[in-house]
């Protein structure tokens, strides 16, 4: 009796391994598009009888490779899904591509995605449900795609951009020199530098009131798409389209485009520790209730969850926690001025900075080189915090700090700094820093941005500012949710360059800082009224 029972379960578990082998063998396609081209899709069908939810991939990167998202397909088809996976035009076994790169994959003349989509709907296998995932450059197509077709259930947009033109080619109206100029596939992208038409293809929080489906957007603090994040989420919770509008989550978490931290470590802050069981629990759990009708509560939870970063290594500290809201910026904040002193200083009051000028020389030649902050090739340049003391010793770097701190200060959304500015130069850059300054001298980075003068009064058009007049601009430092701890400074860095992370500008110039009660410079911080009660 024991040999037959064992054999019964030897047949069993032969039968089981069978069908998830034929679950995992592709079925390769080559979908046409409207306009002849083909692209080469993989699909996989679980076990059992169909038809099936669709999860759906596009993918620049080769749709066999693991950074594709092949990793994903037993995960899925284990779950019930059918898995789709295509190589987008111009890669992989599908046709050339002409143009500019995504120029395809949107809502313009040709609609690669939209159309890859109605092919699988009109699939015997697929019940009607299609859901997107991915991150970075598969979240770019994700984007473009629901800007293109009102037929998807669901999207989960990880750690990208929602406007192609502020968030990865440019900002402030720089390159982003780093992670822009090897993207730029036939110089579309250096031949537009203020924003036009041809931007506005890629803009998907501009197309936000288009787009129907529910989504799921996740970032990091130190991503180089961290704003993009949020503005996709932003743009469609309030302004999206009948499905989309009200139906948006968002997840911000300590990590960089590659789960890292940079030379801080934050407690429970990698995308495994994402509450309640990890990143990946929280998607499959999205995807299903969107997908399958599986009533699991995700859509009764607080819309924002988010990581408040504190002191790392002080015991005690306030911060480095998960926190939850139900709308982004969280409310309680208050935009507060901390104004630059000719005497290094940052002070809350007007009248007790320091007036005058602070002058510094900018050569191309020899720019301020980029130590961490939002980073794609964190092996050269490191991403995250990373300590800038070393640099604020440089002649072209300004450094201002506050005193030590009474009580801790919670800053939680958009930082700006503004600065009154002249230029020996017709045109000219200027960065800025935002620095924790640990009791131990460290001074580290959390959040950068810059400015191209000539377009401090929009990217549409350039205004150049004449050589030696004084104008106001302001500097876009994105967001971030961060405790300064008691005894720690507020730290600014201001100066003309970090390279490679921004492509240098090619003029030498003088340039100075004007600030005091008539040229009120100032580092703006959205302060929580938590206060010294912020903790985790």
């Amino acid at each position: 009796m024991r040999d037959r029972h064992g054999l019964c379960l030897y047949l069993v578990f032969g039968l089981f391994t069978a069908l998830a082998a034929c679950a995992s063998e592709p079925r390769t396609a080559m979908v046409r598009m409207s306009d002849g081209a083909e692209l080469a899709t993989d699909y996989y069908l679980p076990a059992g009888k169909g038809p099936f939810p669709v999860i759906l991939i596009r993918t620049p990167y080769g749709k066999e490779t693991d950074v594709a998202g092949a990793r994903h397909v037993k995960r899925y088809t284990s779950q019930g899904y059918a898995f789709v996976i295509q190589d987008v035009r111009g890669t992989g076994k599908s046709s050339a591509a002409a143009g500019a790169r995504f120029a395809c994959d949107g809502w313009g003349a040709q609609r690669d995605g939209a159309e890859t989509v109605d092919w699988i709907l009109d699939q015997p296998w697929c019940d009607g449900k299609i859901g997107t995932r991915e991150k970075s450059a598969m979240g770019v197509l994700q984007m473009l795609l629901a800007g293109s077709t009102k037929r998807l259930a669901a999207q989960v947009l990880d750690e990208s951009p929602s406007s192609i033109y502020g968030q990865w080619a440019y900002q402030g109206g720089v390159m982003r020199w780093a992670i822009a100029e090897a993207s730029d596939y036939g110089g579309h992208w250096t031949a537009n530098p203020s924003y036009n038409e041809f931007w506005a293809r890629f803009d998907g929080a501009a197309r936000a009131p288009e787009i129907t489906a529910p989504a799921l957007h996740i970032g990091g603090w130190f991503d180089i798409f961290s704003q993009g994040t949020i503005d996709g989420f932003t743009s469609r919770q309030h302004r999206g389209g009948e499905g989309a509008k009200g139906n948006q989550k968002l997840v911000m978490g300590p990590w960089s485009h590659h789960d890292r931290s940079g030379q801080l470590e934050f407690p429970d802050g990698h995308e495994k520790d994402v509450p309640p069981s990890g990143k990946a629990n929280l998607v499959d759990r999205f995807l299903a209730y969107w997908l399958k009708g599986e009533k699991n509560g995700i859509m009764d939870e607080p819309t924002v969850l988010y990581y408040t970063m504190g002191a790392v290594g002080e015991p005690g500290a306030p911060g480095d926690t998960w926190r939850t809201v139900d709308r982004w910026p969280p409310s309680g904040t208050r935009d507060t001025a901390f104004y630059l002193g000719s005497d290094g200083a940052l002070v809350t009051d007007v009248g007790a900075a320091g007036a005058g000028a602070l002058a510094f020389s900018y050569d191309p030649g020899h720019p301020v080189p980029t130590r961490g902050g939002q980073n794609l090739m964190y092996q050269q340049f490191g991403d995250g915090p990373h300590d800038q003391k070393d640099l604020g010793a440089r002649p072209d770097v300004l450094v201002f700090r506050t005193p030590p701190l009474e009580a801790p200060l919670e800053v939680s959304g958009r930082v700006r700094v503004r600065l009154h500015v002249s230029s020996s130069a017709v045109d000219t850059d200027f960065t800025a820093k935002l620095l924790d300054v640990y009791p131990d001298g460290r001074e580290m980075l959390f959040l950068d941005g810059i400015q191209r003068v000539k377009y401090r009064n929009g990217f549409e058009k350039p205004d150049p500012l004449p050589v030696g007049q004084i104008g106001e601009i302001e500097i876009d430092l994105w967001s971030t949710s961060l405790v300064f701890n008691r005894g720690h400074r507020i730290g600014l860095h201001v100066s003309s360059s970090n390279a490679p992370r921004f492509e240098p500008n090619p003029l030498p110039a003088q340039n100075t800082v004007h600030m005091g009660s008539r040229y009120p410079s100032a580092l703006i911080l959205p302060v929580s009224r938590r206060g010294d009660k912020t903790g985790g």
